[in-house]
């Protein structure tokens, strides 16, 4: 007998266990994310205390001009997405070197150690990096300039460096994400089916074989979703990694100052709401475009690979 109702109603009666289970995801979501997006009109107002954010008066695109003539849209722009891209691409390559060769690890429990030692980083506080590299830079006491006084050099003051640090933030966001990157590659590496391996080993196949014909091929969906993924943040850049890494060090701002890092700044400094949304709404929209547009690349090459 044919079942009556909606495809939906008739879903949410089969699986309401799994619908259920979806509730706290959801609310949390509606509440965190959607519900703030409402503070986007901010970016079109003059804000002021008295009125709120729905009672200030309209400005139009004022917040936006003031913040493309301040100086500081483009190179924060450029800042936020050459660091990203580099971050992708460098951090993508050394994720997926590290998990092949874990794969191919003959240990079992060195591959488990090896693992977990190469996702800690991930789980230490940009706070405490920050501490790190400060320590090691540091021009009176830092590791390196203690070294280099040791040996009879000159000290360098990497603190007022421009040219060190792009060096260093990349180096540093490799040593958080890589360990993380990396587990993620070896789980879809593990669910390859092991009768392609077998049947290469009887073919002869070298491993370097093995890795270019079958590993990667078979990774190449985990590596376009996380792509895909990761597109999405180009715009966006890790606060607390330059936040922190850097100490807001105004010596270097020309070449580690993002967006996120200027918006704050501004928000602590001037107090300028309407302008800081305007770029927070700026960052936004190009985000969404650059997936739109990585999307549209990755259907009309892989349309299986996509994600919508």
């Amino acid at each position: 007998m044919k079942k009556k109702g909606s495809p939906l109603l008739r879903d949410l009666r089969e699986n309401r266990t799994k619908w259920l289970m979806l509730v706290p995801a959801a609310v949390v979501v509606i509440l965190m994310c959607y519900i703030p997006m409402s503070g986007i009109v901010l970016a079109f107002k003059a804000y002021n205390y008295h009125d709120g954010i729905f009672g200030s008066p309209w400005v139009g695109l004022e917040n936006f001009r003031y913040f493309f003539q301040s100086g500081k849209a483009w190179t924060t722009t450029r800042n936020t997405v050459l660091y990203n891209i580099a971050f992708l691409c460098v951090n993508t390559f050394l994720q997926i070197v590290c998990a092949v060769l874990l794969s191919e690890l003959a240990g079992k429990y060195f591959k488990r150690i090896t693992q977990s030692v190469m996702f800690l980083p991930y789980f230490i506080s940009w706070v405490v990096v920050g501490a790190f590299i400060y320590n090691i830079f540091n021009f009176e006491f830092g590791a390196v300039n203690s070294f280099l006084r040791s040996v009879g050099l000159a000290p360098v003051d990497v603190y007022s460096n421009k040219n060190a640090w792009p060096v260093i933030l990349i180096v540093v966001s490799a040593f958080k994400n890589v360990g993380y990157g990396t587990v993620m590659y070896l789980a879809s590496i593990v669910n390859i089916d092991g009768q392609l391996f077998e049947a290469a080993d009887l073919d002869g196949a070298t491993m370097w074989q093995k890795i270019w014909h079958i590993t990667l091929p078979c990774i190449r969906p985990t590596i376009a979703i996380l792509f895909l993924m990761a597109i999405g943040t180009i715009m966006k850049g890790d606060f607390q990694m330059f936040w922190q890494v850097t100490g807001n060090n105004p010596m270097v701002l020309e070449v580690t100052d993002v967006i996120d890092t200027y918006v704050t700044r501004s928000l602590l400094d001037l107090q300028e709401f309407g302008m800081t949304s305007a770029a927070g709404l700026y960052q936004s929209g190009l985000s969404f475009v650059l997936v739109l547009l990585a999307n549209y690349t990755v259907k009309k090459v892989e349309p299986d690979y996509a994600l919508f």
